[in-house]
């Protein structure tokens, strides 16, 4: 039976993994388990359970900073943010309803550590461009402080960043500080109906091209728009497109949005509150919740190299798909419990990253999770994580099977 560690505080974390070292144990952290299934399975003696690391530790809305600790769920800094109209505006998803998991139960901790980012990446940016302030608890049991308070606050290396997407395996987050901004006071999306990949994304193009502000943009063919019911367009490909903004704002930005999609095919839209259902159903991937035995992966690519390579893995595989970012993520869900790595690598041919999000134990094992890395970087990954963990105490085998 392994060993779970549930440090109170900071300087417990840093005892349970000193005491690791010097025992060369391995531990792999956890917050409250909602990713738990991303990445490598991992081979370890011990569990850090980090789930009492929670709480708001400070808030000033009327300068836009928020402190937390790791695992505070982002539900409930969602809310506090809420009674201030303010918001994280990397939107971050909620893996919970993909991975079968409860949803709201995601911690801000898990968030930065898995870099994650919403519809709103092409305008915002994701979780690390909002990182302040860090403090973590390095492999060798060391507590560390990086960032501030402040935008501003450029002293040292930028570890925040660092951090951010590095799944655990270079330290343990205690606390992280976060910008926050002003929620838009409206919202509305723009939908265009019937286009086939290629010309979707020729739309998509031309609206984040215009003077329109777009905030996001997605395309999904019929079957997983079919399967969000704030659409209800049955048997059509939808394209989305949303602004946000003062009212006004938006009203207008949205009739000069509809000016330049009319001649790519019938219009609709979306009112503020269908709009918010939308964008919260395709950021968690809702068309492929409560389907566990089937694959998922996620791609990273240029948004022009897009519809080539969905057409590529599902004429090979059978996958269904749909895109975010204005084409520049894509979302797949394979036929059966089979993961076809071998087809999401050649239809990619190194146009971008795949992760293999969704997954069997089994299945997760025997493939790269996360896309390979060349000799360059992955010689820069193991320095890395030599220096921050160089017995491989935190997350062995998480992202690579050396790192």
């Amino acid at each position: 039976m392994q060993d779970i560690t549930k440090p109170r505080d900071a300087n417990d974390v840093a005892e349970a993994i000193a005491s690791a070292a010097a025992n060369e144990k391995r531990m792999e952290l956890i917050g409250r388990g909602t990713k738990r299934e991303i990445g490598r399975s991992t081979q370890t003696d011990a569990t850090l359970d980090l789930s009492s690391l929670s709480g708001i530790t400070l808030y000033e809305p009327e300068e836009l900073v928020l402190s937390a600790r790791a695992a505070t769920p982002i539900a409930e800094i969602e809310r506090a943010l809420e009674e201030n109209k303010q918001e994280l505006a990397f939107e971050p998803m909620d893996y919970g309803p993909l991975l079968n998991k409860t949803p709201g139960e995601g911690t801000v901790g898990g968030a930065v550590a898995a870099g994650l980012s919403g519809p709103r990446r092409i305008k915002a940016g994701a979780a690390r461009d909002f990182m302040l302030g860090v403090s973590a608890v390095s492999g060798r049991g060391e507590i560390f402080k990086a960032g501030g308070r402040v935008v501003k606050n450029v002293t040292g290396y930028d570890l925040p960043r660092l951090l951010a997407g590095s799944w655990g395996t270079l330290a343990a987050m205690t606390d992280i500080t976060l910008k926050v901004l002003p929620r838009a006071e409206d919202c509305a999306t723009v939908l265009v109906s019937g286009l086939s990949d290629i010309r979707a994304n020729e739309a998509m193009s031309a609206a984040m091209g215009s003077s329109c502000e777009v905030s996001a943009a997605a395309h999904l063919p019929q079957w997983p728009a079919d399967r969000i019911p704030e659409l209800n367009a049955p048997g059509k490909a939808i394209t989305a497109l949303r602004l946000e903004g003062i009212a006004q704002s938006v009203a207008y930005r949205k009739q000069k949005l509809e000016e330049l999609l009319r001649p790519f095919g019938e219009l609709g839209s979306l009112d503020a509150n269908r709009s918010r259902a939308f964008w919260k159903s395709t950021r968690d991937v809702a068309p492929f919740a409560g389907r566990t035995e089937r694959p998922v992966w996620k791609i990273s690519t240029t948004p022009a190299l897009a519809p080539g390579i969905a057409a590529g893995i599902s004429t090979s595989a059978g996958a269904r798909y749909y895109f975010d970012w204005a084409g520049g993520l894509l979302w797949l869900e394979m036929p059966s419990d089979k993961t076809q790595e071998g087809a999401v690598r050649t239809a990619l041919a190194g146009r971008g990253h795949a992760t293999l999000i969704r997954a069997s134990a089994a299945a997760r094992a025997s493939a790269e999770v996360f896309e390979p890395l060349d000799p360059v970087r992955a010689a820069i990954s193991r320095r890395l994580k030599a220096s921050f963990d160089p017995q491989g105490v935190l997350n062995p085998g998480r992202i690579y099977a050396e790192a």
